[in-house]
């Protein structure tokens, strides 16, 4: 990686990005050409290399990232105020298959983790109360407070409840969500042993959800009707006695590599994004899936404008087809609700450099790397295929980082140039983009993706990068579990009641 001041980042690109702030007069020199910049320029930000015609495509990546809304000097700042989206409506795909070749790892890793009896692997062993309905939240903490106070459990990684507010008033869609959602929580791998806890009268009736969950564990997951009996707190810490007797004698074994399901995700982006963070993450997406194990891109908004690059490394044509669905379902979500389709990127995108939707999906989906895309599953659909997976869920942080856990990831690899504190029901590694943001908020950020600009390589940083994320799956806590910020979040489409 280059440690100038800027970078061209694809020798097709007709604009470089700052690397730090660059005032007004100073010299970039690409590729023998110099160039005076005739305005200051923030760092993540575009310059110019080449004079812009009005409506003229700005290249970035590679790839158009939207046209100029005027004419552009050389030296100058690209942004908001005279670059904009290509974007509109819906479009006709074909399918033109452009695999790449993977190369294979060449030392075979492994990492502890707890093996269960249906073969799937957690990389906790945490104990959870569920609640089907937000009306015994507070029920749900009291049962957990006072089972902490009695028992001390030192044995296990975690004992926690996963409040929501739904569960009732729910229609339709909203409701099978919900169901599905809180099925896909009580089944993973991450908790040794589960709570259910229902209020008695609601939508989503104890009975219906019992079902839903198909072959389960009886002694790890168990079941509490507060109308049923006269003292909820005392039964629940009852309960969850007997359940903690069954887990503390959990191990964990030696497992391949292979057993990792780990989520990808971005929030709070910036210009070097696309720069630092997420080609790591695509780096390690690739000798993951090449060592037989499997991550899952989601955020369908912020694939719009690189869905191409995606249905090109479909597997095969039904997998095409089923990344279009993908595509143009969200795009019908947002047209039923009368939302523009391409109202992104937010603020602090904007402030960090990122202008367009095509230039922050085209650095979004760098966290998927080159492998081919194995399978595309719904919200609430479990990992059936091991490889690179798609997830339908919104770019919303906290609903896409669930959704990720509700389909059977163990982990989430979280890119961001802003930072954020929130943390998911897994494991959330924040990983910033750039320096400066992980030494101002070290008690946010688990890991440095920014070191790329400091003149690490990419081969050397993986290799760091992959010793952490093992510790991590053997029980090192990131920085949101020591804090205990840990949250689900349900996608909420339709009516309530």
């Amino acid at each position: 990686m280059r440690m100038d001041k800027y970078i061209q980042i694809n020798p097709r690109d007709n604009v470089a990005v700052c690397l730090e702030p660059m005032l007004k007069g100073e010299k970039i020199t690409i590729n023998g050409q110099e160039i005076i910049l005739n305005e200051d320029i923030p760092a993540g930000h575009k310059i110019a290399l080449f004079p812009i015609a009005e409506g003229e495509n700005v290249v970035k990546y590679g790839e158009p990232i939207g046209h100029a809304t005027c004419s552009i000097e050389t030296g100058s700042h690209l942004h908001s105020h005279n670059l904009k989206t290509n974007l509109s409506g819906n479009l006709e795909y074909n399918f033109n298959q452009k695999l790449r070749t993977l190369t294979a790892p060449v030392v075979e890793r492994s990492f502890k983790g707890y093996l269960r009896k249906n073969g799937e692997v957690g990389v906790r062993n945490e104990l959870w109360i569920v609640p089907t309905v937000g009306c015994v939240n507070g029920q749900a903490q009291q049962i957990i407070d006072r089972f902490k106070s009695l028992i001390h459990p030192k044995e296990i990684d975690a004992v926690e409840v996963f409040k929501h507010n739904y569960g009732c008033s729910q229609l339709g869609d909203d409701h099978i969500n919900t169901r599905t959602a809180l099925t896909d929580l009580v089944k993973h791998p991450n908790a040794g042993g589960v709570l259910v806890l229902s209020l008695g009268c609601e939508n989503l009736q104890m009975e219906e959800f019992r079902e839903s969950l198909g072959e389960y564990d009886k002694q790890r997951i168990r079941f509490l009707k507060a109308q049923d009996v006269s003292d909820e707190i005392a039964e629940g810490v009852t309960i969850l006695r007997e359940i903690y007797e069954v887990m503390r004698t959990d191990k964990r074994t030696a497992l391949p590599l292979s057993k990792l399901r780990i989520g990808l995700k971005c929030g709070g982006s910036d210009g070097f994004s696309g720069i630092t963070a997420n080609p790591l993450l695509g780096s390690f997406s690739d000798y993951l899936v090449s060592a037989g194990g499997t991550t899952v891109l989601t955020e369908v908004p912020e694939m719009f404008g690189a869905e191409t690059i995606l249905m090109e490394r479909a597997e095969d044509e039904i997998v095409f087809e089923k990344t279009v669905s993908l595509i143009n379902d969200f795009k019908d979500y947002f047209a039923a609700h009368n939302q523009p389709v391409y109202e992104n990127p937010s603020p602090g995108n904007k402030a960090g450099g990122i202008t367009t939707l095509e230039e922050k999906s085209l650095g979004c989906t760098q966290k998927c790397g080159n492998a081919a895309v194995v399978d595309v599953l719904k919200y609430g659909e479990r990992i059936h295929r091991n490889g690179l997976n798609l997830l339908s869920a919104p770019g919303n942080d906290l609903v896409a980082t669930s959704a990720l856990g509700f389909s059977g990831c163990q982990m989430v690899l979280f890119t961001t140039g802003r930072g954020t504190p929130f943390g998911s029901f897994i494991p959330t590694m924040k990983i910033s983009t750039n320096t400066a943001i992980y030494l101002k908020k070290r008690n946010w950020i688990d890991f440095n993706a920014g070191e790329l600009l400091n003149g690490e390589s990419m081969s050397g940083l993986l290799e760091n990068f992959l010793n952490y994320i093992i510790k991590v799956a053997e029980g090192e806590q990131l920085n949101h579990e020591k804090t205990g910020f840990k949250e689900i979040a349900i996608f909420k489409m339709g009516v309530t009641l």
